[in-house]
């Protein structure tokens, strides 16, 4: 074999294992490519896992005094004056937060027509979620409400204890819907509350076969007065 048939022979040979280099099969590339990734979310998995192993959360239930369950609520965990995590009360009211550092957090909880609530120093353990039961009271902002107060009197100026107090909204369309009832304290006095908006309603009071009423326009959240006289029959 000649000097340049050698030459050649080892040129071609150089040549064929560039281009195997070059050329990576699909299937080698796309196995090496599904291992990467694989890990990758391996590693993420185990982080989130040990992260969740070493948490703790809260539970519990947002209120009225009554012991009705405020739905929507909002609820968050606060620690060192920053929110850290927030949940949304369900529709009886139940709520939990998850996934909370061991510590002391502050639990603030609010909801639109309530006054805000704060649960102080409430500590959350490692691995486990503590349950705050019904600790969690709103009560009503009257700011944020139309508040109807009334009272009811003879002729004579005397105040109808007792008295059936009957409330009804009435529509633009003509339309009138009961929307509340009560009785007149000793005094006469009575009061509604209502979600803060633009209404008319009708109040009516009666007492025996004496009954007389009212009717008053709210625009805003306030506090609206009236009164309203009985005429009893004369036996």
């Amino acid at each position: 074999m000649t000097f340049f048939n050698s030459f050649f022979i080892a040129a071609e040979n150089t040549e064929k294992r560039e281009k195997e280099i070059r050329f990576v099969r699909p299937e080698v590339l796309f196995s090496s490519v599904f291992s990467t990734v694989n890990f990758f979310l391996l590693f993420v998995l185990s982080s989130v896992f040990a992260i969740a192993q070493d948490t703790g959360g809260v539970k519990g239930k947002v209120r009225t005094a009554k012991g009705d369950g405020i739905a929507s609520a909002t609820v968050t965990a606060r620690q060192n004056g920053a929110d850290v995590k927030s949940a949304v009360s369900d529709a009886k009211g139940n709520f939990v937060l998850e996934n909370l550092k061991p510590g002391n957090y502050n639990i603030v909880f609010n909801k639109s027509g309530y006054s805000s609530g704060v649960l102080y120093n409430v500590e959350v353990k490692r691995k486990k979620v503590s349950d705050l039961g019904e600790r969690l009271v709103l009560s009503i902002d009257q700011g944020t409400q139309v508040i109807i107060k009334g009272s009811v009197f003879f002729q004579d100026g005397r105040s109808v204890g007792g008295a059936k107090i009957e409330i009804e909204r009435i529509s633009s369309d003509g339309s009138i819907k009961k929307v509340g009832s009560s009785v007149s304290t000793y005094s006469g006095e009575f009061t509604f509350r209502f979600a803060e908006g633009a209404a008319k309603y009708r109040i009516t009071a009666s007492r025996n076969d004496s009954t007389a009423s009212k009717e008053v326009e709210v625009d805003s959240a306030a506090i609206y007065r009236l009164a309203i006289t009985l005429n009893p029959s004369k036996n």
